[in-house]
């Protein structure tokens, strides 16, 4: 993406995003590679970032959220946790997904300059309180639709537990979902 393109409509207003691993590679298999992501996105909520709902599964993570600078947020939330993950996969000697982002690797790029996200975001600007309750919803719904749980809030990395009235991984700012629109 050029420095000129921005994907966000209004980056000061709630939008849902997918943060996807280079080519589908499954990193969030392991309780530390999560942390790490969901890390990134509490420090990020200490700056400003609102994040209103959010779910990390095998391979990609989605999230509502919104902050003055989204489109930069988002960038260093990348760049921050994507260091942070291919250092931890090197540090656990990881090679099988090691070797899957090595292949990967763009002609010419140093071993040094892997990947780990691919880029862009596809961010969708949230323009109502029931598009907001529906994309909740739906991003709640995906590990059930996996079959990996029966109930949205039985996912730990997940706030489907905070909007079922329990306490979820990392704190976020819920939406009324009770609101019209």
């Amino acid at each position: 993406m050029s420095p000129h393109q921005n994907p966000f409509l209004d980056p000061s207003q709630p939008h849902m995003m997918t943060c996807t691993v280079l080519h589908w590679i499954p990193v969030f298999t392991r309780e530390e590679t999560v942390s790490i992501a969901l890390d990134g996105l509490a420090y990020l909520a200490g700056e400003g970032l609102e994040v209103h709902a959010y779910v990390v599964l095998d391979n990609h993570l989605q999230l509502i959220a919104r902050s003055r600078n989204l489109d930069k947020s988002m960038i260093r939330f990348k760049q921050n946790t994507g260091r942070q993950l291919l250092k931890y996969l090197a540090d656990h000697d990881v090679r099988v997904i090691l070797d899957q982002f090595a292949f990967h690797r763009d002609a010419g790029q140093d071993e040094r300059d892997v990947a780990f996200w691919q880029e862009g975001m596809h961010p969708e600007l949230i323009i109502s309180d029931r598009m907001m309750r529906e994309k909740i919803e739906e991003l709640h719904a995906n590990p059930v639709k996996r079959g990996y749980v029966d109930e949205p809030e039985h996912w730990r990395f997940s706030s489907a537990r905070d909007y079922a009235g329990g306490k979820g991984l990392i704190p976020i700012v819920p939406w009324d979902l009770g609101g019209r629109g």
